[in-house]
Parts: structure tokens; sequence; C-alpha cells
């Protein structure tokens, strides 16, 4: 008898040094912050955006660089496509010319006649752990962004709204010079709220940009330079708008071309 429990015991032994290796195997296969495996990450976590190449029409989260060969091939072969101009005169721009600003009454664009303004769509759009006015599905007070034009995350709150701007990529008195002077009204409220056209940005990299062309203004991020002038030929193949030039040598180049 006692040499019967001698081999239970024994048993015994391997029965939990088996368990604990299979538990320490299992735990090695979990991410360290505790969140899942799978897509999305652990809550929280910030999107870096979207590939232009990848988001024709704007409606996916925000602006993430090209960095392969390949996606800065196809990069160039786009911008190819992009016609040119020369600039135009800005006599007759006005902002009102592009409807109010934000507006959600506009037809022909995703997130038109959505019951938000174009700014709260942007920013719920791109922002992470979006938090909401009390009692509204629209106005956003607080988030956490990652901006691609700095290549820095920001927390971001209502209190300091100037933080991060909207920036048209295609400014507007660009557009208006290079063309949009003569569409019809609709036409212009369309590209100034298009989400196509619009990258949530740092307040002052949007106000160093004014209404320049990528001759003359890129992000300060240099690792998003390629998808922004992807992003800027999409605008301007979609509402058939030229760039000078100038602008479109410089959108080549930040690709590689």
């Amino acid at each position: 008898m006692p040499a019967r429990r001698t081999t239970l015991s024994a048993a015994a032994t391997v029965f939990l040094i088996s368990a604990l290796v299979l538990s320490s195997c299992s735990d090695d296969k979990k991410p360290a912050d505790g969140g899942s495996s799978a897509g999305g990450g652990a809550a929280g976590a910030v999107n870096r955006g979207t590939s232009p190449l990848e988001n024709p029409d704007g409606t996916k989260p925000g602006l993430a660089p090209l960095t392969s060969a390949e996606d800065q091939k196809a990069g160039r072969a786009l911008i190819a496509k992009v016609a040119t101009a020369a600039v135009g005169p800005k006599d007759g721009y006005d902002r009102n010319e592009f409807g109010p600003a934000w507006t959600d009454n506009v037809d022909g664009i995703p997130g038109g006649h959505n019951n938000c303004d174009t700014r709260n769509d942007l920013l719920a759009r791109d922002g992470s752990a979006v938090e909401r006015k009390d009692g509204s599905k629209c106005t956003v007070t607080s988030m956490t962004i990652f901006d691609p034009y700095t290549g820095k995350t920001v927390e971001w709150n209502k209190q300091q709204a100037s933080k991060i701007q909207i920036d048209h990529v295609m400014p507007l008195s660009y557009d208006w010079q290079m063309g949009a002077s003569k569409w019809e009204k609709l036409k212009r409220v369309q590209i100034a709220n298009d989400p196509l056209n619009l990258i949530p940005a740092d307040g002052s990299q949007n106000a160093s940009k004014g209404d320049s062309g990528p001759s003359a203004w890129l992000p300060a991020n240099p690792e998003i330079r390629c998808a922004y002038a992807v992003r800027f030929a999409q605008v301007s193949l979609k509402y058939q708008l030229p760039v000078t030039e100038a602008d479109k040598k410089a959108m080549l180049q930040q690709c590689g071309g």
C-alpha cells in the first residue's frame, strides 16, 4: 500500500507541472497590455489613419504614410493623371462662396444630411475614445487623435478647440483660383465639406499652410508627405480641378518621382 501511495503522488506532481506549463504558454500569446490579439487592439488604442490608396472616398479615418516602393509607385501613377494649369485670379473669393462653414445641408457627399455638422463628423471619424456632449449624438467634447501632419498624438477637448483644426487638403482659395470660381454653388459646398478633402490636424500646421499648394507647403512630418500628395491628387481628380505645374512636380517628388 505505501508503494501505491508513492506512485499516485508522483503522477499528481507530473499533472500539476504539465498544467503550469500549458498555462504559461497560453499567457505568452496574450498581448502584454491585456487587449485582444484580434484587430482593434486594446480599448483606447489610437487610430493612426488609413492609406489614401485604400480610402478613395475619404470615409475611413485619417491619413497613413505610403512607405513601400509599390505604394509610392501607385501614388505616382495617380498623381500623373492630374491636369495642370496656370493659377487664376483670386478676385471675388470669399469663404461664403463655399456655403456656411461645416454645413450638414449638402447633397452628393458622404455625411451630408446626417444630422451632424461636418466638423463633428470629421472629429468622430479620426478620433479615438470619443466623448460627446450629454444628450447629443453629434457634438464631440473630447477625444484622443493622431495628427498625421506632425506625427504626434493629441489629447483634445472642446475647451482647446483650436488645438485641432480641420484642414482643407485643397484649400478653398486655391480651388477658387484653379476653377471653382466658375462652378455652381452646390459643387463649391460639396468640396468644402467632402471628407475626402478634410483632415483634422494640428492647428498651427493648418494656419501655416494658408491657401498654399504642395510646392509651397507640406506637412512637417516627412513620413506623411507622399500620402498627402496622393490625397491632394484624389481631390483634384474627383472635382476635375487642375493644379499648377510646380505643385504637380512637388507632389510627384514626395512619392519618389
